[in-house]
């Protein structure tokens, strides 16, 4: 037969010590025999018996005076832990004594003793304080703070005593105590024990806060205290569970009173520096809630500091300081500014009115003044980086700052209506023209940008169009522009920003410089046909009169040889486009003319006028103005300025007699036959490239002349749809239509003129109401 393996009885034994009492015999015998059971040979079977233990039929009994003489020990390392002395006993002992207390239903008891011992101790602890002299008045700190140092160790050692005695009564915590949930766990026993006797007492709790807030008070004002003496005190309150009742009402109170008084003084005192002080109170106060306050507290005491020191100044503040900061671009200023009034309810909406209002301000100032017309655009656009860099560094690219100050720039942009669109328009015609040396093409493409974000704020947008256009026509005709690529690129921020009908003249203009080089390509072949084609080389550019600006024809007097160039391309272009007519534009002209002087030959870039003064010079060495007049043609006060820019400009090909700047009648003119120069092409500055002001004012008569008819046509298609509309609903229409800014003045005149011209009529009823005429 195999073996088979020996089972291992199943044993109900009792595992555990005895706790310092006698075993029964009858337990001891149980367990000879369950060793002796166990212990049988591999083939004994039939023999094996099971092994029973059975309960025991009586319960040990305690030895009699057990529980009293347990306790006395007991109760004598209490005493002993109390009284700061070494205990007797050993501390396995003792917790071995409770354990077998509780073991034997004495747990109730054992809680009520050992409170009772406690609250005696603690009860008694009260008479030092009692003793000691109560001191009525908070100035005398030095009582106050050993007060606070002896509650501090009072405290210190009860809560020391409370660990010891819990360690040696852990065995009733975490059964009796745990089972009833009534009673409160030794640790808290001894915490309430501690509130009720002591810190509720009303002169110890009012002379502990009182104390306490001293300490702060000083701290506050600057001086130097013991940090870790109020963290343990307030650490007390709170585990105690009188932190909020006691003393943080009282604190905040305190603290509210503290910073009212200071910020009606600091305000009179200091301006700028007053936010740093704000500041500074700030961060102080959050150290003091890391270092000892009780981390509840820090809501409401933030919110104390920001509503004393911020809140109740805001206006004031920025009233005071805000311009200055902004002024002197003072970033780090600015920033703290944004950031503390970021905190306060109603903080930022203030800081934005006041934002909006220097914007608005300094624009004016900008805008408005005429003496500042020559330097406007660029102090616009060096004012919009600013702004744009304070926003990004300061106001943290707050959208709410970044809508109000586009809103400002469109409000005083447009105080002084049409300047500014014209001078945007020069700006960008100087940063176009040949000659422009400043930037390279990444930072012109730059400047245009930034000049677009400008021109989006200006309402008369049809201004700039009238003088960039025409600025744009002296580049083009005159060979001045910097960069075609430029060019285009302006045009297509242009188109983008107003729309293709905006820009579609501007397209036209630069459609017909290209028409015009084709044409002048086939021009120069149809003339090296011809049987006399003569010395002059003529280039004309072809200009749609719809695209360019209106120019004023001038009648002169041409040489024959250019009357009869002009003649020749008249049939070479009209033989190839019937039906059109050529309207030659003398205004526009000009050439390059070949001079002999001793010095040698020499090539000047001329206007036409200049052309006709200085040929006339082939056929006498003097001639007085009346002379000049007559044999050019040219208008007065423009003849006046093209023998000033010959005869007394840089390059002198004419000499006046009498010298002086101005050309008056009567003044003679001689040709320079000494005339020197390093080059040997001289431009002379051709006058049609300067503004006057009578081209200035026939520029903005046009724009105005422009907008009229504009408001015509708007009028009519409404009232065409429309067919009856009030004048109040008619004039709110057009307004949503024109792109221009109008006075109702101006709208009721047109009004006026479509009535009388019988496109509308008045209601016979009410004059109100308009009917469209079909």
């Amino acid at each position: 037969m195999a073996d088979e393996p020996q089972k291992k009885p199943h044993l109900s034994a009792l595992v555990g010590h005895t706790n310092g009492l006698t075993k029964p015999a009858s337990l001891a015998a149980t367990a000879t025999r369950a060793a002796g059971g166990g212990g049988g040979g591999g083939g004994a079977t039939a023999s094996s018996k099971k092994l029973v233990i059975k309960n025991f039929r009586e319960r040990p009994k305690l030895p009699d005076n057990y529980t009293q003489d347990t306790w006395q020990k007991l109760h004598e390392a209490v005493g002993a832990i109390q009284s700061s002395i070494s205990i007797k006993y050993n501390l396995e002992e003792l917790y071995q004594a409770v354990e077998n207390l509780c073991s034997y239903k004495v747990s109730a008891t054992l809680y009520k003793q050992l409170r009772q011992v406690c609250e005696e101790h603690v009860k008694a602890q009260i008479l030092q304080f009692r003793e000691y002299p109560f001191v009525v008045h908070r100035s005398d700190s030095l009582d106050s703070l050993l007060f606070l140092k002896k509650i501090n160790k009072c405290w210190q050692d009860h809560c020391r005593q409370m660990v010891m005695i819990r360690s040696i009564f852990l065995f009733l915590d975490r059964t009796y105590v745990l089972q009833n949930s009534m009673l409160p766990s030794i640790w808290d026993m001894g915490l309430e024990l501690f509130r009720n006797h002591i810190i509720s007492d009303k002169q110890v709790q009012t002379k502990t806060i009182d104390g306490i807030l001293l300490l702060i008070e000083r701290e506050r004002n600057g001086e130097a205290v013991d940090r870790s003496l109020l963290r343990s005190l307030l650490s007390m309150l709170s585990d105690l569970q009188v932190y909020k009742e006691s003393f943080e009402q009282r604190f905040l109170e305190e603290t509210n009173c503290l910073y009212a008084a200071e910020g009606q003084r600091l305000m009179q005192e200091r301006e700028v520096e007053y936010l740093h002080h704000v500041n500074k109170r700030l961060e102080e106060e959050g150290d003091r809630v890391i270092t000892y306050l009780d981390h509840s507290t820090q809501k409401p005491l933030i919110a104390c500091v920001e509503k004393q020191l911020l809140g109740e100044h805001l206006s004031a503040i920025l009233q005071k300081g805000l311009d200055s900061l902004l002024d002197e671009n003072r970033i780090s200023d600015l920033t703290q500014t944004y950031q503390l009034f970021s905190r306060v309810k109603g903080g930022q909406q203030i800081l934005l009115q006041h934002w909006s209002e220097y914007i608005k301000n300094f624009g004016t100032t900008i805008v408005v003044n005429p003496e500042k017309d020559k330097d406007m655009v660029q102090e616009l656009l060096d004012f919009k980086d600013k702004v744009d860099h304070i926003i990004e560094v300061c106001f943290q690219k707050n959208e709410k700052f970044i809508n109000l100050m586009k809103e400002s720039f469109e409000t005083f942009i447009n105080k002084r209506p049409n300047k500014p669109a014209e001078l945007i328009a020069k700006y960008v015609d100087s940063k176009l023209r040949a000659g422009n040396k400043e930037a390279t093409d990444e930072e012109l493409e730059r400047i245009l940008d930034k000049i677009m974000i400008i021109f989006r704020f200006i309402h008369g947008k049809d201004v700039f169009e009238a003088f960039y256009k025409k600025d744009l026509a002296k580049r083009l005709l005159v060979g001045k522009s910097a960069s075609v690529d430029a060019e285009k690129s302006m045009l297509s921020k242009l188109k983008h920003e107003c729309g293709a009908a905006f820009t579609s003249k501007l397209e036209g203009m630069f459609k017909d410089m290209e028409l015009s080089k084709d044409v002048m390509v086939q021009f120069k072949q149809y003339m090296q046909n011809q049987s006399d084609p003569g010395n002059i080389d003529l280039t004309v550019n072809i200009l749609t009169m719809g695209y360019w600006p209106t120019y004023t024809p001038m009648e002169v007097h041409l040489n024959s040889e250019m009357i009869k160039l002009q003649e020749v391309f008249k049939t070479f272009y009209l033989g190839k486009h019937s039906g059109r007519k050529l309207q030659w534009q003398t205004t526009l002209g000009h050439a390059v003319l070949k001079a002999e002087f001793k010095e040698g030959k020499k090539e000047f870039q001329v206007s036409l006028f200049q052309t006709l003064v200085l040929l006339m010079f082939n056929e006498g060495d003097e001639f007085s103005f009346e002379e000049i007049k007559m044999a050019t043609g040219v208008e007065d006060s423009e003849l006046r300025r093209t023998l000033q820019s010959l005869a007394c400009g840089k390059a002198r090909v004419l000499i006046k007699n009498p010298k002086g700047k101005d050309v008056e009648d009567g003044d003679k003119f001689i040709f320079n036959g000494d005339f020197k120069h390093k080059l040997f092409r001289i431009k002379i500055n051709q006058i049609q490239m300067k503004e006057t002001v009578e081209e200035q004012v026939s520029t903005t008569e046009r724009v105005f002349q422009d907008r009229q008819y504009q408001i015509d046509a708007a009028i009519v298609r409404i009232m065409k749809m429309r067919k009856t509309l009030g004048h109040n609903l008619l004039v709110s229409e057009l307004y949503n239509q024109l792109k221009f800014p109008v006075k109702p003045g101006d709208l009721k005149k047109r009004i006026e003129s479509l009535i009388d011209r019988d496109y509308m009529e008045r209601d016979k009823d009410n004059p109100n109401q308009y009917h469209y005429v079909a």
